[in-house]
């Protein structure tokens, strides 16, 4: 159909409208979205949402752990993040509640949520909706998360360790536990990586609580063994105050030394346990720094320097990997 008599020719509201004021209707294309893109658009980006909350909470409250978690391989490393999630989520409850009740009922939560995620019926929670996820992909052990806030609930508890062993059983409770499901999601079933876990996560627990002794005792709380403070003869109210005495250091000195020995012994697995768990003993870097920079200030746990990040430690943590060594 032409129209020459038409001088001039606009658009609007759909109309085609020539000078003479002949219309002509021209409908605009229409496009309908089908009920299974819509499902599908909301659940990516519902699971995007739940893997960047993983992301963020691991990188604010466990820098460390965040950047470890960036060496493991791409097909697991979203699975690493949701679990140090899951660690950070538990290990922050103590220091966000004001009674040991509620503390206690938010470790319920989680204990009753693991219970959901293996019946394939996880919380509307992001790290529970990211946990189910992958329990699914890698068969995890259900045992472990349990473990975990077993202990967390054992040490809501607020009390120092009786003594050293305490604190190891913590730490093989709690961070042992956290490297046995990671070796899961890398794939790997062996004797020797699971003894060498079990040394990383006692080493850890031990300067975990060293590290946060400064923070602890700004808060009127210590919770280094007892037996060795007592050895030394060292009170609570010693580290509440910030004493830099020589007692002190001593006390520091033969708690990290015992951490030393746990990562001397996970290292003596190194040449059995297979390349593929590497990643997940990267944390091993992070206890070496710390190792070396508190005897550099003369095992002074105050000392200020030992408050700050090392800026090589990316760096250290990347050629660590690259060497395929712990």
């Amino acid at each position: 159909m032409m129209f020459a008599m038409a001088s001039s020719v606009n658009i609007k509201n759909g109309l085609l409208t020539t000078k003479n004021s002949l219309h002509i209707k021209i409908p605009y294309p229409t496009f309908i979205q089908r009920p299974t893109e819509i499902k599908c658009s909301r659940t990516l980006t519902t699971g995007q949402h739940n893997e960047q909350y993983c992301i963020d909470i691991v990188r604010k409250r466990d820098y460390e752990g965040f950047l470890c978690s960036l060496l493991f391989p791409e097909a697991v490393r979203r699975s690493a993040l949701a679990l140090r999630a899951f660690n950070v989520e538990l290990a922050q409850i103590k220091d966000t509640v004001s009674q040991k009740t509620i503390g206690l009922m938010r470790l319920q939560f989680w204990k009753s949520a693991v219970e959901d995620i293996y019946r394939d019926d996880p919380p509307a929670q992001p790290v529970s909706a990211e946990l189910w996820r992958v329990v699914r992909k890698h068969t995890l052990t259900r045992r472990w998360m349990l473990r975990i806030i077993s202990e967390r609930e054992k040490d809501m508890e607020d009390k120092a360790y009786r003594n050293l062993q305490e604190l190891e059983a913590y730490g093989e409770n709690t961070q042992s536990s956290l490297l046995f499901l990671l070796l899961e999601t890398l794939g790997v079933k062996n004797v020797h990586s699971d003894h060498a876990a079990s040394h990383i996560g006692k080493a850890q627990g031990i300067l975990t609580c060293l590290r946060a002794t400064p923070y602890n005792s700004s808060r009127r709380k210590v919770y280094l063994p007892m037996d060795i403070c007592m050895l030394h003869g060292a009170s609570q109210e010693d580290f509440i105050r910030g004493s830099r005495n020589q007692n002190i250091r001593d006390i520091v000195y033969d708690i990290a030394s015992q951490a030393h020995v746990h990562l001397q012994h996970a290292r003596s697995f190194s040449e059995n346990v297979p390349h593929a768990a590497m990643p997940a003993f990267l944390q091993t870097v992070v206890l070496e720094d710390y190792l070396q920079r508190v005897r550099k200030v003369d095992f002074d746990v105050f000392h200020p320097s030992l408050q700050k990040r090392n800026p090589m430690l990316p760096l250290q943590l990347y050629l660590r990997s690259w060497k395929k060594i712990y």
